[in-house]
């Protein structure tokens, strides 16, 4: 439990830092919120690693599934904020990883089921995905407050601290567009490697999943095709993420923490 404390103060103590440096527009270079949030990630890690070698295997429960996908979503900001204003993204970020991590601690451990190597390449593609498009909400959040601000011309000091509106869709479109690829590769990898894909407690999931994946590609190809951009940018990157929730970690809490299956 002392790992997960200290990552846990490593986090909130790295988005307080966070805060100042935005309001001193001092988000760029590697400053102290940079060293408390790879220490809080680095912890964070090292506490599933001593979980699945005391276990003998990953442990993937809905929990656990979780805790990765925070974790992913602060290693991202933690290696892209290093050297832009993504950083700002910390301030959000950094608190949901504690918030995750703690959910991993403090829930009573199950005996995770061992997995073969071609699932376990399904899962880790799928949690990698997750965390990648969470990252991709969370700036069409930001681009959506950005906007507003600007339409009613009140510009305040904390949305000074983020990218420019065309970086910042830059950024949206690129993260969309890793996220799209790793979650075309966890779909692929469902298809060829798990079985009864369509089975009763997974139907729902993949009729979802393929949902949110129509949504981002034909997102992607209406920014190709028609420049698509702004608010439809964003109603459609929410959309196709509340679908993506609903597919996993919905799906997951009913089975696990309601009925006591594994999902």
């Amino acid at each position: 439990m002392t790992i997960v404390l200290i990552a846990t103060v490593a986090y909130l103590a790295a988005a307080g830092c966070l805060v100042v440096d935005l309001g001193r527009d001092r988000a760029r270079g590697l400053r102290p919120w940079w060293w408390l949030a790879l220490a809080g990630a680095l912890l964070h890690g090292g506490r599933h690693l001593l979980a699945w070698q005391a276990s003998g295997a990953t442990d993937l429960h809905f929990f656990a599934a979780l805790s990765l996908v925070g974790l992913g979503m602060a290693a991202l900001t933690t290696v892209f904020g290093a050297r832009g204003r993504m950083a700002a993204l910390g301030v959000v970020v950094f608190p949901i990883a504690a918030a995750t991590l703690l959910g991993f601690a403090l829930h009573t451990p199950r005996a995770p089921e061992a997995l073969d190597w071609r699932l376990q390449l399904h899962a880790w593609l799928a949690l990698l995905a997750y965390a990648t498009l969470a990252i991709s909400a969370l700036l069409a959040g930001m681009l959506w407050l950005q906007e507003r601000a600007l339409r009613r011309h009140r510009i305040h000091g904390w949305l000074r601290a983020l990218p420019p509106l065309v970086e910042l869709e830059i950024l949206l479109f690129r993260s969309i567009t890793v996220g799209f690829i790793l979650l075309s590769a966890t779909l692929l990898s469902g298809v060829l490697f798990v079985e009864n894909l369509l089975a009763q407690h997974l139907v729902h999931k993949t009729v979802l999943s393929v949902l949110s994946w129509l949504l981002f590609g034909g997102l992607l190809v209406g920014r190709w095709r028609q420049g698509w951009r702004g608010t439809k940018a964003v109603h459609w990157t929410l959309v196709a993420m509340a679908l993506l929730v609903l597919a996993f970690f919905g799906s997951k809490a009913v089975l696990e923490l309601v009925l006591g299956r594994t999902a």
